[in-house]
C-alpha cells in the first residue's frame, strides 16, 4: 500500500470512527431520561432564566447566525474566486464543500417541517402549552408550536463538516488544516448547542442528532463527489 493510499485509508477510518462515536453517544443519550433532567436543572414553571441573556441570544444566536451566513457566502464565492488557503483545493473540492453545507442545512430544515416536537420552553412544565413527547413519537401531537427537532441553529455550524472533508483527503499539511476545521466546527457547534439548551430552545439530544446527521450527510456528499465526472472543475486556480 502506497503512502498516499495509506493516508486515505486512515482518513476514511477516522471518519467512520467519528460517525460511530457520534451515533453511539447520541443513541445512548436519546435512550436515557437525561434530556428532561437537564432542562429541569435550568428551568422551572416560570420558564428559563437565561432565555433572553444577551450573550446567548444576541451573540451565540443572532451574531453567530450572521457569521454563518457570511461563511456560507464566502464558500460559494470561493468556487470561482478562491483566496488564501482555498487556493490549495481543486475547484471540484470547493464545489463539494459548498454542496455539502447546503445539503446539510436543507435536510435539517426539511426534517423540522415534519417534526411534531415542540421546544422545551413551550412545554407545560416550563410555562408553555405543550406536553412532553419524544421526538420519535411519530404522528403524536403535543399541543405546542412543534417543528423544533432537529436543532436548526446549530446546523449552520455543523453543516461545515462538509468543508473539512476535502482538506482531510489531501496531503499531510492539508490534513492538519482539515483537522483544525473539524475541531473548530465540533467545539463551536457544541457551544452553540449549549447556549440554545440554556435558553430552553432545544434539548441536548436535538444538538446531538443535528451533529450526527450533518456528519453523515457530509460523508455521503464527499463519497458522491469522488465518483462524479468532475474533470472540468479541476482547475486549482479557479
Amino acid at each position: 500500500m502506497s503512502l498516499g493510499s495509506a493516508s486515505a485509508w486512515r482518513g476514511k477510518r477516522g471518519a467512520c470512527w467519528l460517525a460511530a462515536a457520534l451515533a453511539i453517544f447520541t443513541l445512548l443519550w436519546d435512550g436515557s431520561p437525561l434530556d428532561l433532567w437537564v432542562m429541569r436543572q435550568i428551568g422551572d414553571a416560570n420558564g428559563f432564566a437565561w432565555r433572553d441573556h444577551w450573550l446567548l441570544s444576541k451573540v451565540l444566536h443572532d451574531a453567530m447566525h450572521q457569521l454563518a451566513l457570511l461563511a456560507y457566502g464566502l464558500t460559494l464565492m470561493s468556487i470561482w474566486w478562491p483566496l488564501g488557503p482555498w487556493r490549495r483545493l481543486r475547484r471540484s473540492q470547493r464545489l463539494e464543500a459548498f454542496c455539502g453545507i447546503t445539503l446539510c442545512v436543507l435536510l435539517i430544515a426539511g426534517l423540522k417541517v415534519f417534526s411534531h416536537t415542540s421546544c422545551p420552553w413551550d412545554l407545560q412544565e416550563f410555562g408553555g402549552s405543550a406536553r412532553y413527547l419524544s421526538h420519535w413519537t411519530w404522528g403524536g401531537i403535543d399541543g405546542g408550536p412543534e417543528h423544533c427537532f432537529p436543532a436548526g441553529h446549530v446546523s449552520s455550524v455543523f453543516s461545515f463538516f462538509a468543508l473539512a472533508l476535502p482538506w482531510l483527503a489531501g496531503d499531510a499539511s492539508e490534513r492538519r488544516f482539515g483537522r483544525r476545521i473539524l475541531l473548530g466546527v465540533l467545539v463551536l457547534g457544541a457551544l452553540l448547542g449549549l447556549g440554545q439548551t440554556l435558553r430552553g430552545a432545544h434539548f441536548p439530544s436535538h444538538t446531538l442528532w443535528t451533529a450526527l446527521i450533518c456528519w453523515v450527510v457530509a460523508l455521503l456528499n464527499h463519497a458522491l463527489f469522488k465518483r462524479l465526472p468532475v474533470a472540468r472543475f479541476e482547475n486549482r486556480q479557479g
